[in-house]
């Protein structure tokens, strides 16, 4: 019901906001003085459509943005912010919903608010009371009271019409917001543009991150084992020079380039690691985001339940994302506990990283976030944030997969 008083109040502005924007629109002729008043106003506009947006989005209906990506350099008061806002076709059908929006919305909010109040009246024997302090014959369309026991009447059916009215208010947001969906969605052709400039975007930011990776991986092979096994080739050089007139300094230079093989190994295994870790193949997403878990000095709740594997890159990429997720954990969360969910689903690989850390937590920080939304990005993953500043952080990762074994997996498991 509160619900329906908030959708009531916002519908009642979709009309001063329609004049105010025709009347705007109007001025468009007048120099500087539309080039500035259109593009903002156009902006308020988009604000209560994207209002509109989430509310639908709460009753389960989606409804994507569909503006055109705003242009570089766009000066406030400026022609290219005026011409990027006048040749979206979005704006004008966000203009085009503001009436119907407002007729519809404020309608069907009107039943959602009445019905239950009306049915509460009932249950709370306001008909009664009214009969008794004015000695009114008839109440409403369904109460006619003419004694107190008659008004008492009044008790079952008004629980009726509440319940009714209370069981009937979700189906009529979602009408409403199917009804909005019709003008703010965007239209096929919206579609291929928006899936375009984001297949774009990721596009560039996968090669980038691929680029990295290939310096990261030839800057540890120069700087680590290719340095070692040249000093290793050394060493065996010199002992091979000496191994005749002094045996001794031989075997303890060979000594030395045993030493530095082993070490030289170790790092050729964590570098593989860090491309492909052996246990994710051995052992699966769930198997290795456990081992995982388990080296952290952090209690870690694992609980996963796929029902097959990923294709590899796709679990690779979700491993990465963990391990990063879980690394800022570690590092700046000052948590005490976490917990790490995976499950599949009609689809999607769904991937929950929650902790009890101060919270706060900001892509925009520098905290590897950015990296894990343009990984998952690849993928058409998403990752959606959830960190007020006391606290919890909850990290939402979904990965749009197909799996390849039909058998289930299952661990849960807590250090």
């Amino acid at each position: 019901m509160l619900g329906g008083l908030a959708a009531l109040g916002l519908a009642f502005t979709n009309l001063p906001l329609l004049a105010v924007s025709v009347l705007v629109l109007a001025m468009t002729p007048v120099p500087f003085l539309g080039l500035a008043l259109v593009p903002w106003t156009m902006r308020l506009v988009r604000m209560r459509a994207d209002l509109e947006r989430r509310r639908a989005s709460r009753t389960g209906v989606l409804v994507t943005r569909p503006y055109h990506p705003e242009p570089e350099r766009a000066v406030a008061g400026g022609w290219q912010r005026f011409r990027w806002t006048v040749t979206d076709p979005a704006t004008w059908r966000d203009l085009a919903w503001l009436g119907p929006g407002a007729v519809v919305g404020s309608g069907l909010a009107a039943f959602v608010v009445l019905i239950p109040l009306y049915g509460l009246a009932g249950v709370t024997l306001v008909p009664v009371w009214v009969w008794l302090a004015t000695g009114w014959y008839g109440y409403g369309a369904v109460w006619s009271v003419e004694s107190f026991g008659a008004g008492l009447l009044c008790v079952p059916q008004g629980a009726a019409i509440l319940v009714a009215g209370l069981s009937a208010a979700p189906w009529l947001r979602r009408v409403d917001a199917h009804f909005a969906r019709l003008f703010l969605a965007p239209t096929k052709t919206a579609e291929l543009r928006l899936r375009v400039t984001q297949l774009t975007a990721t596009r560039a930011d996968t090669v980038d991150a691929q680029a990295a990776e290939l310096r990261r991986i030839e800057r540890d092979l120069h700087d680590g084992v290719q340095a070692r096994l040249v000093s290793l080739s050394m060493v065996i050089g010199l002992a091979d020079e000496i191994l005749d007139r002094n045996p001794a300094g031989a075997r303890r230079l060979l000594a030395e380039a045993k030493e530095s093989s082993g070490a030289a190994l170790v790092e050729l295994r964590h570098l593989v690691r860090g491309i492909h870790p052996p246990v994710l193949a051995e052992r699966g997403l769930g198997g290795a985001v456990r081992a995982l878990a388990l080296g952290l000095p952090v209690d870690i709740s694992v609980d996963v339940d796929l029902p097959g594997r990923p294709d590899t890159p796709v679990e690779s990429a979700a491993y990465f994302a963990v391990a990063e997720t879980l690394t800022n954990l570690i590092r700046h969360s000052r948590a005490h506990r976490g917990t790490v969910s995976l499950r599949y689903a009609h689809g999607v690989l769904n991937i929950v990283v929650t902790d009890d850390g101060a919270g706060g937590a900001d892509p925009a920080a520098g905290s590897g976030l950015r990296g894990i939304e343009r990984r998952l990005a690849a993928f058409d993953g998403t990752m959606t944030l959830s960190s007020p500043p006391a606290g919890p952080t909850v990290i939402t990762m979904e990965l749009p997969c197909v799996l390849s074994s039909p058998k289930t997996t299952l661990f849960s498991a807590t250090d």
